[in-house]
């Protein structure tokens, strides 16, 4: 049996998307970055103790913490990319927004760019999405909102939950109880938000970044 030391976080889950050699481990609800947010400033920033994120690589075990964890930041869930993988570290004393990016060949850390976080309301459902790399925030309202590269807000319904990005398509989960529970798939223009394709049933992506219909 293979020993893995995590300091005590026993969640594991497979880095997403198109990556079968790592995965990652994470404390405070996956990276759940508002709920983060909420925990500094209810303490005000005297306790908090931030989150940590280990890359494992599979399968020789090897752990990484690619940033330490500090007490005015959180880290969000990463995810796989040409190569590297990439993740959110909201600073909230500086009120900044960072997007750090790991290459899996060299194990090295860089910062890809910066912005205010100012530029969102707050940091619910902010998260990375890839094919290419944007940042993302979807609010209870009706709209998603890409926040970097581009800025943008596209008009959905309140029934939709973004799940994928691949080149112009945005895909969306829409569900139905008419009366019976259904589930089909949107898929949207990411510079119009029009509705480019209705599928019945469920898209899931595979760990080789393969998409599955399922219906």
């Amino acid at each position: 049996m293979k020993e893995i030391n995590l300091n005590g976080i026993t969640f594991l889950r497979p880095v997403r998307e198109g990556t079968s050699e790592w995965y990652y481990a994470m404390d405070y609800d996956n990276g759940d970055l508002f709920e983060l947010q909420e925990l500094y400033h209810f303490e005000n920033g005297s306790s908090f103790e931030g989150n940590q994120l280990y890359l494992i690589h599979y399968p020789d075990g090897e752990v990484i913490e690619p940033i330490p964890s500090d007490s005015v930041s959180a880290l969000g869930e990463p995810v796989y990319y040409d190569g590297k993988i990439s993740f959110v570290r909201v600073d909230f004393s500086c009120e900044k927004i960072y997007i750090h990016q790991f290459d899996c060949s060299s194990r090295e850390v860089s910062l890809i760019d910066e912005i205010p976080l100012s530029s969102v309301e707050n940091c619910y459902n902010l998260r990375l999405f890839e094919h290419p790399l944007t940042l993302t925030r979807q609010p209870n309202d009706g709209t998603l909102e890409l926040i970097w590269p581009v800025k943008k807000t596209i008009q959905i319904t309140e029934k939709e939950s973004f799940f994928y990005l691949e080149g112009n398509c945005l895909y969306f989960n829409r569900w139905f109880e008419d009366p019976f529970f259904r589930e089909e798939t949107v898929i949207r223009d990411k510079d119009t938000g029009q509705i480019l394709e209705v599928l019945s049933g469920d898209v899931h992506i595979m760990p080789n970044g393969e998409m599955w219909h399922l219906k």
